[in-house]
């Protein structure tokens, strides 16, 4: 039996709006394009961006509103031209709406690809941007993701009608120390002058001259140097922001993407890996939507931090600083640390805030109910600079999973290690990074017996008797908890360089060769046992798609 309303009580109407004969939801405050946006319908932009300030300039999201029933429609007085008389008549057309700024009301109906006269607005729009722009595709790092590109397939098709010169303006210049600015190619969106002010907290850019003349400029006695300039070209929809790591290095279609988790820091910025499968080389890292951790957004540090996926790595297994083989290594690892069960309490253990939970929760089990090990440690890498936007102090992306996983026992900072090193006869590490000073580390642990799988170079690794090479995140699908506890999976993007292999699987090795029943040969094994299951962070429909 349904419902009703008490009698003389009005029925609140749904909260839906039309879209095209199509029915989307929307919440209270919600512009048109806001709600089309949720619901993964395109309503063509340049300026909006659902994350800065409205300024309803660009005028490409414009739409019709058919009035409600028994109320005329909202019409302009413009002129024609009429090519029988050959001059301009007067004549009326529908007022469209910027969907920016339109709010939804219930009932609302929204005429967007369906609309003659829409299409013929967007058409104009689409002209009036390109009189001045150079059309030089072939060379600009945005081809293949520029809005102008795809939305002149979608709502212009046609050739210039301008016939005078076009407009000049200056072109490859230095913003700063990651940014080059082509005026030329500029539609004047304002969305890196929007984003400076409003997420990076820092009006650096803004908007100077009218007209066809206008432009994009810095401060004078300034650069772009803030902490999130590459947002800056990010939120460019065109070719006019593009970034000096990123600039005449590769072309978007040949490039594949994986939904990876920032390992800059603690925050756990949700992004795509954007990587070349012919070459196994990555070539940018960019935000991923999530409103739960980073929004739309990721700082510069992040943005750069796929470079650490091939920089510094360690690709072979290495026994007293000599190249083995992977066999070879565990066949070492055997013989050095033989009698490593009758002196468990000589043992230290070396987790890593760096790595994964599946490698930290395979060594942790190992060493705790195979070993029975007592001493456990965490390390990572230092300290480093924090905001209050998303950059967070602690550099590692694993902490609190950590910290987390080993609840029962909890491990003790590496300076304790160093502090109370003659009380330990092996060390077991996890990572190479540590926070400590390296030559402290480096004169505390020499005569140990260390055995130490990592996937960088590092302090732990120069004192390794035994080294196994371990994968970055680029190369394995792992788990890592953020800062507020969100447990977020990484997408594998590379193939392992050389003989690395994801720690979880080496350690699983180490066991074995060590005579302990360690069967995880397969990550969703190693899964199972993880208890309780991580959860995957909620996040946005894969933002290949479409930038918003």
């Amino acid at each position: 039996m349904t419902a009703q309303a008490p009698q003389g009580e009005a029925t609140k109407p749904p909260n839906i709006i039309r879209i095209d004969g199509r029915e989307i939801p929307f919440e209270p405050g919600d512009t048109i394009i806001k709600a089309a946006h949720r619901a993964g319908i395109d309503i063509p932009h340049y300026c909006w961006h659902p994350g800065l300030s409205v300024a309803a300039n660009c005028r490409m999201c414009l739409v019709e509103l058919p009035p409600p029933a028994g109320r005329p429609a909202m019409r302009l007085d413009v002129l024609r031209w009429d090519p029988e008389k050959q001059d301009y008549v007067p004549d009326s057309k529908p007022k469209l709406q910027p969907s920016c700024q339109q709010q939804c009301a219930p009932g609302m109906d929204v005429l967007s690809e369906s609309s003659e006269n829409v299409a013929k607005a967007r058409a104009a729009v689409q002209e009036l941007l390109l009189l001045n722009h150079p059309v030089d595709c072939p060379i600009c790092d945005q081809a293949g993701e520029c809005r102008l590109q795809d939305y002149w397939l979608q709502h212009q098709r046609s050739g210039k009608r301008m016939k005078q010169e076009v407009v000049h303006k200056p072109k490859a210049l230095s913003f700063g120390p990651t940014i080059v600015y082509d005026a030329e190619r500029c539609i004047v969106c304002t969305r890196c002058v929007r984003f400076s002010e409003e997420v990076a907290k820092d009006p650096v850019l803004s908007v100077r001259e009218r007209g066809n003349l206008n432009e994009i400029t810095v401060s004078p006695g300034r650069e772009l140097d803030h902490d999130y300039t590459l947002m800056t070209e990010h939120v460019c929809p065109v070719g006019a922001l593009t970034s000096k790591d990123f600039r005449f290095k590769a072309r978007v279609w040949f490039l594949r993407s994986a939904r990876t988790v920032c390992q800059g820091c603690s925050t756990g910025c949700n992004a795509f890996l954007d990587f070349d499968p012919r070459n196994n080389t990555p070539y940018r890292h960019r935000p991923r939507e999530n409103a739960e951790v980073n929004q739309y957004w990721m700082c510069d540090e992040g943005m750069l931090s796929y470079k650490r996926a091939v920089e510094g790595r360690i690709t072979s297994a290495l026994v007293g600083g000599a190249k083995v083989s992977l066999e070879d290594a565990l066949a070492e690892a055997k013989s050095v640390f033989a009698k490593l069960e009758s002196k468990k309490a000589r043992v230290a253990v070396v987790l890593s805030a760096q790595h994964s939970l599946e490698d930290n929760f395979a060594l942790y089990t190992l060493a705790k109910s195979f070993i029975g090990a007592e001493s456990f440690f965490v390390t990572g890498k230092p300290l480093g600079k924090g905001d209050d936007i998303l950059m967070s102090e602690d550099k590692n992306p694993n902490t609190a999973g950590v910290l987390q996983l080993a609840a029962d026992t909890p491990p003790k900072p590496m300076s304790e290690l160093i502090a109370k090193a003659d009380a330990f006869d092996y060390v077991i590490a996890l990572g190479s990074d540590v926070e400590v000073e390296a030559a402290e580390l480096i004169a505390a642990l020499r005569g140990k017996k260390v055995l130490v799988v990592a996937s960088h170079q590092g302090p732990l690794a120069k004192v390794a008797n035994v080294l196994l090479p371990a994968t970055v995140w680029a190369e394995c699908d792992g788990t890592f908890v953020n800062k507020q506890g969100l447990a977020q999976v990484s997408e594998r993007a590379l193939a392992p360089r050389g003989d690395a292999q994801p720690g979880w699987k080496l350690v699983a090795q180490l066991g074995r060769s060590l005579g302990f029943a360690t069967e995880w040969k397969r990550r969703s094994e190693i899964r199972r046992a993880m208890a309780p299951e991580p959860t995957r962070a909620p996040s946005a429909p894969d933002a290949q798609e479409a930038r918003p």
